[in-house]
Parts: structure tokens; sequence; C-alpha cells
């Protein structure tokens, strides 16, 4: 079973309007105990994060340069938010956003490589935004109960083999009988991808050993 983004979001929408303050936007942050809020237009959709990051610059300031107009794109930025003070004009844009159907893998995959710590959640119709995805929503995937990641993990078994799983802290331990090597590896990868676990020991007999061996050269 695959484990959506609506199974483990939060239902609560943490936003802003574009105009609120600096100050509506740090009073959010802190009540929610968040590291970043999303903007949102009128119709509640998300244009915009504004993170703890945009935040800091109005207490560090920008950098003075003797040559503005040598400034790269990222200091002038900077520049700007600095002297921001509504959500609008302190937001990173656009909002980088996940639907309640996606796979929690791939939301995690997004949060990875975008170096994002929490993603809003909207709607696929509307656009609106209906809850946010944190990290720790993310990685309650792996204090899933054992027999629930057991049944999963038997879900991608083959039916006409005989099986014993045993789960430990996430950890599955598979034993059985398989026909080739390579029919080992295979199963190990499937329940690899399962959603909760955290590492695959295998300890399965083989009818036959299927690996191909180059002979040394003489």
């Amino acid at each position: 079973m695959s484990i959506e983004v609506k199974d483990v979001m939060g239902r609560v929408a943490i936003a802003v309007l574009e105009h609120a303050s600096f100050a509506d936007i740090v009073a959010a942050m802190k009540r929610y105990a968040v590291g970043a809020v999303t903007v949102i237009d009128a119709d509640r959709r998300p244009v915009g994060v504004v993170s703890e990051d945009d935040l800091l610059l109005k207490e560090t300031g920008p950098a003075r340069h003797a040559v503005p107009v040598l400034d790269s794109r990222a200091r002038r930025q900077e520049q700007r938010k600095a002297a921001a003070v509504t959500a609008a004009e302190l937001m990173t844009s656009p909002a980088v956003t996940v639907t309640p159907g996606m796979p929690v893998r791939e939301a995690a995959r997004i949060m990875h490589a975008r170096r994002i710590r929490q993603l809003p959640v909207i709607d696929p119709v509307t656009g609106r935004v209906v809850g946010t995805l944190h990290q720790r929503d993310v990685l309650r995937v792996f204090t899933r109960p054992a027999a629930e990641l057991e049944a999963d993990v038997r879900a991608v078994l083959p039916p006409d083999g005989t099986f014993a799983v045993t789960v430990d802290a996430g950890v599955v331990t598979i034993t059985g009988r398989v026909a080739t090597r390579a029919r080992a590896a295979a199963l190990t990868e499937a329940v690899r991808a399962v959603e909760g676990v955290v590492d695959v020991v295998t300890e399965l007999d083989r009818d036959r050993d299927d690996l191909f061996t180059v002979p040394p050269l003489l």
C-alpha cells in the first residue's frame, strides 16, 4: 500500500495573506512553532513562502558595496528583502506545493532536492491550500505498527512462495526459498521500496546460482 500525503499531513494550513506584516509573520511562526509560512492570495492559493532566513535579513541588514550596479542578483534580492515589511515583499516565489494524493516518497524527494522542511498541501482542483506537510510528518512512516508494515511487505512477495517475515524497529527479515539469486535480489528491492522499511535482511535459500562468473584471464 502506497502511503500518500493525505495520510500523514497536518490539516492546519500555516499561512498568511500577502499583506501580512513582518510582525504578523513572526507571530504565526511562533504560534505554530515552524520555520516558514505559506503566503496565500485572497482565494487561499499559495503564491510564495516566507522562511526564517528571509526574516533574519532584516536583523543582519544588507551588505554595503562601493559599486551597487555590480551586485549579484542574489545580493540584490537580499537587499530588497532586508527592506521589506510585508509578506508579498519578503516571500520567495513561486511556492513549492504538493497534493493530498501524492505519494509520501515523492514528497520526501522534493523536500530533499529543494532543501525544504515543510510544504503547503493544495487541493488539485481549486489550488487552495488545505494543509501542511512537515518533515516530521514524512518521518512518521518509519514508526508504523509492525503488523501493518508486515502486511504491506507480504503484499509484494510472490503469492506462490512460502516466506517467513519478521519486523523489528522497521528492519524486515525474510526467510524462505527462491529459484535464483536474481530473484532473491529482486524481492529484496521490492521489500526495500515499501514505505516504512528501514532495512532488509534476506535469508533466502536458492535452488540455483544464476550469476555469471567471468573466468580469469590466462
